[in-house]
């Protein structure tokens, strides 16, 4: 269903698109949760609109309609998960067609690519998309690419992508689409549809939900033949998220813009605070002048997200002495919810990248990813501070 921006804002656009009382015969403000699979139509064959949950749910509609207007899409289409919404977007290709795909992404798009479509004669190409020469280089040597995919930021590095300059090169081939998964950055901070991506998607599992008991996908797209065709594989394949579900992420996305503004001001003295302490040897957090690409983030994006990575003096031992310290941070795999978390991804996230791979990407076992949540910012730091010193000793 096609959503344009309606309100010039982002916060009222996430209260109220998709919401308008008058939709319904009780006029209800808040929209209900429906949970019927199948609906009576007035004549054979014309359903009016829905006929069976899987092609549509009037939940469901709600919510594609506000999440297309916060990424300034005209269409969204949510899955039952955030792989799979990788999964919808990669069912777009034929055998043999190549994925282009940034060599630092999250471990399980890693494990898709990698060890899964093989399986179909469908294979994948891993550059550092940071230095766009390598995404030139690549769709040179490689004809058969027909999706360039990147995060930005990556996890668990984070590093920055040049989306409008990945997108100029990607676009100069025919029938070539670019993919941004956009977890990390959400469209609070930063919108790929605006700096040339055909497609973005989303762990709505994440940020988006933003309360951790939520399984879902996102994709969003201007593009009309595209999504004629995830349209289609809601239906075909059936991939798609309960009413319930959709209820909960409908919620979840009005405090979107409020959550978000407080997961950067936290994390951001968060990553302060780490680069002080003789217990670290590198802060990773867009948001820091010392970060490579800084200057990037401010051009591309209006914010930092929440999310810090950092490397810890040591080895696994100190990493594990460390996770096991915390006590206001949890030891938990995931992101994005109030709540903050640590992981170690070299044998958690990212356990299934091959080890001479993360070797190469610096998924070390000193690298502790943060997902800094919503507490008070003096209980961040004093947490880290106790679990820092138990693990390296203090000074």
């Amino acid at each position: 269903m096609a959503q344009k921006s309606t309100f010039p804002h982002f916060a009222t656009n996430a209260i109220h698109v998709g919401h308008d009382p008058k939709q319904w015969t009780s006029q209800s403000v808040v929209p209900g949760i429906f949970m019927s699979t199948t609906y009576q139509q007035d004549y054979p064959g014309k359903p009016t609109p829905y006929e069976y949950t899987r092609a549509g749910n009037p939940t469901r509609t709600v919510l594609q309609k506000c999440a297309a207007s916060l990424e300034g899409a005209k269409h969204a289409f949510v899955a039952s998960s955030g792989l799979a919404a990788t999964s919808m977007i990669v069912q777009t290709l034929k055998s043999g067609d190549r994925i282009l795909c940034m060599n630092d992404v999250y471990g399980g798009t890693n494990r898709y690519f990698q060890r899964v479509l093989s399986k179909f004669n469908l294979s994948a190409t891993l550059v550092d998309a940071t230095k766009v020469e390598n995404v030139e280089k690549a769709l040179e040597e490689h004809k058969d690419i027909k999706i360039v995919w990147i995060e930005s930021p990556t996890n668990p590095t984070l590093r920055i992508v040049d989306i409008q300059a990945v997108a100029d090169i990607v676009h100069k081939k025919p029938d070539i689409i670019l993919v941004v998964d956009n977890t990390f950055m959400t469209p609070y901070f930063q919108r790929p549809l605006d700096l040339g991506a055909d497609v973005v998607m989303h762990s709505v599992t994440k940020y988006l939900n933003g309360h951790s008991d939520v399984l879902m996908g996102l994709i969003c797209t201007n593009n009309d033949a595209l999504a004629e065709q995830f349209n289609f594989l809601q239906l075909a394949v059936g991939s798609v998220p309960s009413p319930f579900d959709c209820y909960l992420v409908n919620r979840g996305l009005k405090t979107l813009h409020v959550r978000m503004r407080q997961h950067e001001l936290n994390a951001t003295a968060v990553a302060k605070f780490l680069s002080t302490s003789p217990h670290v040897t590198e802060v990773i957090y867009p948001g820091l002048p010392s970060h490579p690409q800084h200057e990037l983030c401010k051009k591309q994006c209006k914010g930092f997200s929440g999310m810090v990575s950092f490397r810890l003096k040591g080895n696994l031992e100190n990493s594990t002495k460390f996770l096991k310290s915390i006590k206001v941070f949890t030891l938990a795999e995931s992101l994005g919810g109030y709540e903050s978390l640590a992981e170690l991804p070299a044998i958690m996230t990212h356990a299934s990248v091959p080890a001479e791979e993360r070797k190469t990407l610096g998924i070390t076992d000193s690298l502790i990813r943060l997902s800094v949540g919503l507490e008070d910012e003096e209980d961040l730091i004093e947490d880290l501070k106790s679990a820092l010193e138990a693990a390296c000793g203090s000074v």
